[in-house]
């Protein structure tokens, strides 16, 4: 490997990584004055230049369907990325089933992700002094609050206000009308005193900021060529770059942040993908955003003599506490919508209704088999048919071949519905990530081993999932179809599957109980910032995205603020 060299330039902020936190370090500061240097291990990526939005499943092998390479579909925003990135392993212990997705790309998973964009409540700040499990946060909601407003703001979010206790509303652009299998379910959903209300997505449905509405072609995973919905590039980074003030290198694998004899961050050393040189650059100071494995990876291979056991790590708590979201999932059919004719059913790639968490109160009542609670989100309809669009009609169809299948699957198209559970996982001491000592990259870094389980409460919250999503199916006539028994533990999702891993460098107000301050500051570095998920002390049933934008919002803002004040 070609020997280290610093490059001549010091930066104000190294941000590592360009994801929903990275992107929103690098507009916060970059807009503040500060000179930023970006780096991503992935490639450039502009959705607006290179989605593959309008191109038609027929055109693309096996009709689009998801390869190892592209899990979500040949179209699927991913440039290098997925569970196996080659050249880039990770491993699991013994016993473990973990599964690490990876995006290689500028934006990262903003690119393909749902865009659901959920406030966590005030409860979800304080899980510990509720039910006695897990950890609080050393934040409240309402000191993150006007964080969760700008971040809105800036990225546009659709929904509804609805006053819901730990379900806060938010500052929603105009949610669209539901489908007409959503009514449906809505509908049972009443008979059984299930909320369901207007989801709430990072989707415009009006023009913001130079922006334009979403035009409904419904193919958001593939990142929107006009930019009317929630990535970071076209809302983060691009008017980042437009002030002067951020300069991004792609192909930028991080291997250490660099620390000086004064045990301060003085930049961060990382592989040119494209010449393999090793490269350093300095900055006053370094936030990593690399996602949260990913960072606790960058931790913990950050040994030197003041720091042996990787840095920011005096606690030992660098990768400890991993958590993902508990899933598990059902699919319906509703013969109410059998044989109907094709219509046209506008609308956004993604839920235009969804069912918040109502349990909260019988739980901190002891009256709940399981602590904290899940949410589902659910989709069906007569969208663009590919690959896998009719799992599971042979168990409706009756047979058939040729014409009579055609006929049959006429008859059934739009007339599936799918349930999944997001539920949160209480953190535990069996799960977490280390160092493989015998294992490296390509790039000869060494990396992440994995240790995961679930506890009996995520395994009791997935059987109350598949008895609601039984309950919600049967009220509107329809049937259920599911795999999910006591023997397999419910479907509950294998972890990492969900994609919503958190934790690994919790916040916290004890230095020897946790790895960053209130202010995502790192105990043991006061230079060294993290604004990515890793920080998350708890993991609600929302999903995590808005959550990232929101800290990394407050964490870059208190960045500008000491600089002032001379304090880094």
């Amino acid at each position: 490997m070609a020997q280290a060299k610093a490059a001549p330039k010091t930066y104000d902020v190294i941000v590592v990584g360009s994801g929903a936190g990275g992107g929103v370090a690098a507009h916060v500061l970059s807009r503040a004055g500060a000179k930023v240097c970006m780096l991503e291990a992935g490639g450039w990526y502009d959705g607006t230049k290179q989605s593959d939005m309008f191109k038609w499943p027929y055109n693309a092998p096996h009709r689009a369907a998801g390869t190892k390479e592209k899990p979500f579909g040949y179209f699927d925003a991913t440039l290098l990325g997925g569970w196996h990135v080659p050249g880039e392993p990770y491993t699991n212990a013994s016993g473990t089933d973990w599964m690490w997705w990876r995006a290689r790309m500028l934006g990262g998973r903003t690119n393909h992700y749902g865009r659901i964009s959920l406030r966590m409540g005030p409860y979800d700040f304080k899980p510990y002094s509720r039910d006695g499990r897990g950890f609080d946060w050393p934040i409240t909601y309402d000191e993150l609050a006007p964080y969760y407003d700008k971040a809105e703001e800036l990225i546009g979010v659709f929904g509804s206000q609805e006053g819901l206790e730990n379900t806060p509303d938010g500052k929603f652009l105009p949610a669209p009308a539901p489908r007409g299998y959503e009514r449906l379910v809505k509908l049972a959903c009443d008979k059984v005193s299930v909320p369901c209300i207007p989801s709430r997505l990072a989707i415009l449905t009006r023009s913001i900021h130079g922006r334009a509405a979403c035009h409904y072609c419904a193919q958001c995973g593939r990142a929107c060529g006009v930019n009317a919905n929630f990535n970071s590039p076209g809302v983060h980074i691009f008017p980042a770059i437009k002030t002067g003030n951020l300069e991004v290198r792609t192909g930028a694998m991080a291997r250490e942040v660099v620390t000086g004899p004064d045990g301060l961050a003085r930049g961060v050393s990382y592989i040119d993908k494209k010449t393999r040189a090793e490269v350093t650059v300095n900055a006053r100071v370094v936030v990593l955003a690399a996602s949260c494995c990913e960072t606790a990876r960058i931790l913990l291979n950050s040994k030197s003599s003041l720091f042996p056991n990787g840095l920011a790590n005096s606690s030992g708590l660098v990768g400890k506490y991993l958590m993902d979201t508990v899933g598990s999932d059902v699919d319906g059919y509703l013969p109410i919508l059998e044989d109907l004719p094709p219509r046209n059913e506008d609308g956004v790639g993604g839920m235009h209704m969804y069912m918040p968490w109502w349990h909260y109160k019988d739980q901190k009542a002891g009256r709940m088999p399981f602590a904290r609670g899940y949410h589902i989100e659910f989709g069906g309809g007569r969208g663009l048919p590919g690959a896998g669009d009719f799992d599971g009609s042979e168990r409706i169809l009756g047979g058939g071949y040729g014409v009579e299948l055609k006929r049959n699957l006429r008859k059934v198209y739009g007339a599936q519905v799918g349930f999944t559970g997001r539920g949160e996982m209480i953190p535990n001491a069996d799960s977490y990530c280390d160092l493989d000592p015998d294992a490296v990259d390509q790039w000869g870094i060494p990396v992440l081993r994995f240790h995961f389980k679930w506890s009996q409460d995520e395994i009791l919250q997935a059987k109350h999932m598949q008895d609601t999503f039984k309950e919600i199916i049967t009220a509107a006539g329809g049937k259920y179809f599911t795999s999910a028994t006591a023997e397999n533990n419910w479907g509950i999702s294998r972890g990492g599957a969900i994609i919503h891993e958190v934790g690994a460098a919790r916040m916290g107000d004890d230095p020897k109980a946790s790895v960053l301050n209130s202010n995502c500051q790192a105990w043991d570095c006061k230079n060294l910032f993290v604004t990515d998920a890793a920080p998350f002390v708890s993991n609600a049933d929302k999903n995590p995205t808005l959550t990232i934008t929101a800290l990394g919002w407050r964490t870059s803002e208190y960045i500008a603020e000491q600089v002032k004040k001379r304090n880094l």
